[in-house]
């Protein structure tokens, strides 16, 4: 089938990395994909290589639109994370529609839904939405939301990937990389500007066990210089690529592919993750994790992390960590003392994403839920 995604890049590439890999999935079915981006500048280092059976249309370019929208007519279109095509896309897949057979039936219409653990996904997931107006007027997409229970719609993963994961080289990647490594624990750290990361690098720089942080490009990076660069931190110099004294040395990575930024997380024993896309990728890897929510105005993202918290069965010590690299309660995160970090702590919570990620394994994946509600058997 041809698959229509349209995706709109927000901010911080969250939507397109989880939009990319369902590009890449689907593909990898023998699917033909088409992705209308309005922004795809982070493809090329997010994919450099591209994927066979997928095709990238800049949205934001009208000649490459109209000569994309000549060509054969869509018979999935998946609206992710509430972008609206534009006005003619969707009448050109209405007018599709009208030579269906079966014309509300034969293309369906996803609206493709952000991931959440809250009850309302299940009574949600899966449930028609009529369009009254516009040019989709008439037809009626129907709801598809991730999730973490057989009554969701799963989360993205590769058929291959935890044969994948097991092969996987850390000493080997990490020399490839070209980052110094004597056996120190090694945490990753992909975030925003948590509230918490002065208390966090003083932490670890007063610890006992060494530690390597390795630092992705850009927010997480200049988040890290900016604390640097205040003094307020103790013991730690910075470099241009790797810097550090005592127990704690931090080096910068480059922007990752999506599939070496998996590698990245294989390589560490804790990982600090941000938004949607890599806190999948962090649930597979199987390593403790700490998760930077996306934050929203109304305080909703508290409710969604708590919910998550709570499927997970957290210990408490994982969900004060949590709520404090998200800022959540009146306290002044850059003197706290956070939870310890410890080789007894990360055993318990790599045992609780070990037990999650077992659950999930025996479900299936969103991609296979995704083309059989499309097929119309579910």
């Amino acid at each position: 089938m041809q698959w229509d995604i349209f995706c709109k890049v927000i901010d911080n590439h969250g939507d397109l990395g989880v939009c990319w890999r369902l590009c890449c999935q689907l593909a990898m079915r023998g699917e033909r994909v088409r992705v209308w981006i309005d922004d795809g500048s982070a493809l090329q280092w997010m994919a450099p290589e591209g994927c066979a059976g997928v095709t990238v249309i800049d949205w934001s370019d009208p000649a490459a639109v109209k000569a994309a929208a000549a060509g054969a007519h869509p018979d999935v279109l998946i609206e992710a994370f509430g972008c609206d095509p534009a006005p003619e896309l969707i009448e050109r897949f209405a007018s599709a529609q009208e030579t269906s057979a079966s014309p509300h039936e034969s293309r369906p219409w996803i609206n493709l839904e952000y991931l959440s653990a809250e009850p309302y996904v299940e009574r949600l997931h899966g449930l028609p939405s009529p369009v009254f107006r516009g040019p989709g007027a008439g037809l009626t997409k129907r709801f598809f939301y991730p999730g973490f229970t057989p009554r969701t719609g799963g989360l993205l993963r590769e058929s291959d990937l935890m044969v994948e994961r097991a092969r996987f080289d850390r000493a080997a990647w990490l020399a490839e990389r070209s980052i110094e490594w004597h056996g120190e624990r090694l945490i990753s750290l992909f975030c925003y500007e948590p509230p918490a990361l002065t208390a966090l690098l003083n932490e670890l720089a007063g610890a006992t066990e060494p530690t390597r942080l390795l630092v992705t490009a850009g927010r997480a990076t200049l988040a890290v210089q900016a604390c640097l660069a205040t003094g307020a931190l103790s013991g730690i110099a910075s470099g241009e690529t790797s810097a550090g004294t005592g127990a704690l040395s931090v080096s910068y990575l480059p922007h990752l592919a999506q599939h070496d930024f998996d590698h990245l997380l294989w390589a560490c024993h804790l990982n600090f993750v941000r938004g949607e896309d890599s806190f999948v990728r962090a649930l597979w890897a199987g390593a403790p994790m700490v998760w930077q929510i996306y934050p929203q105005d109304d305080d909703a993202h508290r409710v969604k992390l708590d919910a998550w918290l709570d499927w997970l069965d957290a210990a408490p010590s994982m969900r004060a960590l949590h709520r404090m690299w998200n800022g959540f309660g009146a306290m002044d995160c850059a003197d706290a003392t956070l939870p310890e970090l410890g080789a007894g702590a990360l055993a318990e919570w790599q045992a609780t994403i070990i037990a999650a990620r077992q659950r999930l394994l025996v479900q299936d994946d969103l991609v296979t839920q995704l083309m059989r509600m499309c097929a119309g058997k579910s």
